[in-house]
């Protein structure tokens, strides 16, 4: 199940995180960005959501809109839970969300060093689009239109 995330869930999501983005610190030389977040903020607003197996909250998922498209933010899921599909859960939400509010586009990006990450995207059809000078790697995947219910 994934849901939308609960002000109290806001410690739970920043220690996901940090978990799951330690390992990149050393390859990184600093904390990445999904390591230093005010969720409490984004839960206010409404962005984040969280993957639930079992009862109890396994990963989340921050997407926001941008002109043409849905942008997925950050995504992690907790060290204990990773390989058992619940970041493909979550890309899968993200594309659902896409498709119900008719967007023709999902992005992400992730850095240059995070290269185990590259595959999942190309599996999941997403495509490299470019590179930018700030250690980025842009991709995007086209959504296809939900199914007219005539």
């Amino acid at each position: 199940m994934i849901r939308r995330a609960r002000p109290d869930e806001a410690t739970w999501a920043l220690a996901t995180m940090r978990e799951a983005f330690q390992l990149y610190v050393p390859r990184m030389g600093r904390e990445p960005g999904p390591m230093r977040t005010d969720y409490a903020q984004s839960i206010a607003q409404g962005l984040l959501y969280v993957r639930e197996h079992e009862g109890r909250p396994v990963g989340l998922i921050e997407i926001s809109l941008e002109p043409g498209a849905l942008r997925v933010k950050r995504l992690a899921v907790a060290l204990s839970e990773q390989g058992r599909g619940h970041g493909r859960a979550l890309l899968d939400y993200a594309e659902s969300e896409a498709r119900r509010l008719e967007l023709p586009l999902i992005r992400l990006y992730t850095n240059t060093v995070m290269t185990e990450n590259f595959p999942l995207y190309r599996d999941l059809g997403y495509r490299e689009t470019h590179r930018d000078g700030e250690g980025h790697v842009h991709f995007e995947k086209s959504i296809a239109p939900a199914r007219s219910k005539h």
